[in-house]
């Protein structure tokens, strides 16, 4: 089962995956599909307010991120990881829970960008933005660092995100029965 959209000028089928009994969604992966970032961080980068440095968690977001980092001419975009790595220093960390990851997880941020981030404008995107967990996760370790939150955008807004007026978008991403109908 598909679900076909376009985002961004752009026909994609997503495919429909079961998240619980109860609950399917549209799996939007932008890895490997450069035709897709490129349209999407274009679309994305009209929209956005003044920034200093983008942010992003591992691992979907990171091609958005680094596409609109390459557009708008920015030397780097900051990176949240799912695991500390060697070379961080001082590193924060905040909780995140998924609706894509059955675990609790951990964004972590290296000292060295956190650093960067204080007292500066940043900017805090991600493909898709459902649950609001792992934007919550990012905002937290944004003010953790000394960061003013300058806007939160996403190529798409799933399931209550569609609600947020804080949350700048490019398509509405339906939620699905196990079936594959469309939820109301």
């Amino acid at each position: 089962m598909y679900y076909r959209m376009t985002v961004a000028g752009l026909e994609r089928d997503l495919p429909i995956c079961k998240v619980s009994d109860t609950l399917s969604i549209a799996g939007f992966v932008i890895f490997g599909d450069q035709e897709l970032t490129v349209a999407c961080a274009r679309e994305l980068l009209a929209k956005a307010p003044e920034y200093d440095y983008i942010i992003t968690a591992e691992a979907k977001g990171i091609p958005l991120a680094h596409e609109m980092a390459r557009q708008h001419g920015d030397a780097k975009y900051i990176l949240a990881r799912k695991g500390p790595k060697l070379y961080m220093r001082d590193i924060m960390d905040v909780a995140v829970h998924s609706i894509t990851t059955a675990k609790e997880q951990h964004l972590y941020l290296d000292g060295a960008d956190a650093a960067l981030m204080k007292g500066k404008r940043i900017l805090i995107v991600d493909d898709v933005i459902s649950t609001g967990e792992s934007l919550s996760a990012l905002e937290a370790l944004v003010e953790k660092a000394g960061g003013n939150i300058c806007g939160r955008m996403s190529i798409l807004a799933e399931g209550d995100a569609q609600d947020r007026p804080d949350l700048i978008y490019l398509e509405k991403l339906p939620l699905f029965h196990p079936d594959g109908t469309l939820m109301d």
